[in-house]
């Protein structure tokens, strides 16, 4: 076997050593047939909120071991068909099974990446909010540029992306935007993008074409499912109506009717400005809900509570990752070292790598090399 094609056999080997990892692939089927028994429950459907609750992780069970077996099937054949053809001398089968294991690979690589999507709010749609840091146009313009750099990511990924609220720079690009992204695991994946992002470049407002430094930040939060409770006090709040502002277009309506709702206790404010005054006020109370859950798992969570106290003021010192244009070409991921030259790639909305080595990160603590003891 060639060493190219070992290198492929390996890489599919660690794969499906962390897919068996996040399996738990020693107890897999013993928890399927527990499933079973209780799907076979004829009392199940009394409530049905539990039992759509039940079949979902019994869905998801059943396709993560598919997945697993499947992938690990696919490797002994491809390896075979190799042997078997290296020793009959025909090529064209060595060169089929080789074409099927590059492709078995990348499957393998996305297989795993989504098997660390399975944090308690990581399936949940997301509100993603983007504001503009000290710099003036510099970081207004860097904002929009971000956001359409996510925007262009959820539509790969084939989410629904609504723009809840917007509000302008003076002279170019965006101060702030708050999105809903619709999708499974939409908040799994975006959920490592939280923290401040930095831009180097030439900027398109200088006219002695100095070179700038600007900041923005994110922020990402799980959109509460119906049957998460989360109480809020109405003397905690306060509700203010005003006339939207924005850039205009296809995708900002001018409205007399937008709502902010500020939350006292933790200083929260949360605005929606797309709609009529009562969807407003929906949209505002929701996303107040999903800000005081995402607290709620900040706690539960070390590496989560430090990712989002990063994300406070957008300035030096706050970054989560560097994206420089000039000198030369690079995008670093400051927590996990993953680095990439295609700065044009990740501004078009290729961020998988990116998020990918921060979940793994998130799940052991260490790179992804690390984990596998590489």
């Amino acid at each position: 076997m060639r060493a190219e094609v070992q290198n492929t056999v390996d890489e599919i080997s660690k794969s499906l050593e962390l897919l068996a990892q996040r399996l738990n692939v020693e107890t897999a089927q013993h928890r399927l047939e527990e499933f079973n028994a209780r799907v076979e429950d004829p009392n199940l459907w009394d409530d049905p909120e539990a039992a759509q609750k039940l079949m979902r992780d019994r869905q998801g069970l059943v396709d993560a071991i598919d997945t697993y077996e499947g992938i690990k099937q696919d490797l002994a054949d491809n390896i075979e068909l190799i042997e078997l053809g290296e020793m009959e001398d025909d090529a064209e089968v060595v060169a089929d099974a080789e074409r099927a294991l590059k492709a078995l690979a990348e499957t393998a690589a996305q297989k795993e990446l989504e098997a660390l999507l399975d944090g308690e709010a990581d399936g949940n749609d997301t509100f993603l909010e983007i504001n503009a840091g000290a710099g003036g146009t510099e970081s207004c313009d860097w904002a929009q540029m971000l956001a359409r750099m996510y925007v262009r990511w959820a539509e790969k990924k084939g989410y629904k992306v609504e723009l809840q609220a917007e509000s302008a720079g003076e002279e170019a690009g965006i101060k702030s935007a708050t999105y809903k992204i619709a999708g499974h695991n939409a908040y799994g994946w975006l959920k490592s993008e939280s923290g401040v992002h930095r831009l180097v470049r030439i900027s398109p407002f200088d006219s002695a074409a100095k070179r700038h430094t600007s900041f923005t930040s994110v922020k990402v939060y799980p959109v509460v499912d119906d049957n998460i409770e989360i109480e809020v006090n109405p003397s905690d709040i306060r509700i203010d109506t005003y006339r939207s502002s924005g850039a205009g277009g296809q995708h900002v309506n001018t409205t007399d009717s937008a709502v902010r709702i500020t939350h006292h206790p933790t200083g929260i404010v949360v605005t929606s400005s797309e709609k009529s005054q009562h969807q407003n006020r929906d949209i505002a109370m929701k996303a107040l809900k999903s800000r005081l859950y995402q607290l709620e798992l900040d706690k539960r969570s070390a590496l989560v509570n430090e990712a989002h106290e990063s994300a406070g003021d957008a300035g030096w010192g706050n970054q989560i990752r560097s994206y420089v244009l000039q000198p030369y070409q690079m995008v670093k991921d400051l927590r996990t070292n993953y680095e990439t030259s295609d700065t044009k790639g990740v501004l078009d909305g290729d961020l998988d790598g990116l998020m990918g080595a921060t979940l793994a990160l998130a799940v052991s603590g260490k790179s992804r090399a690390e984990a596998q003891g590489s």
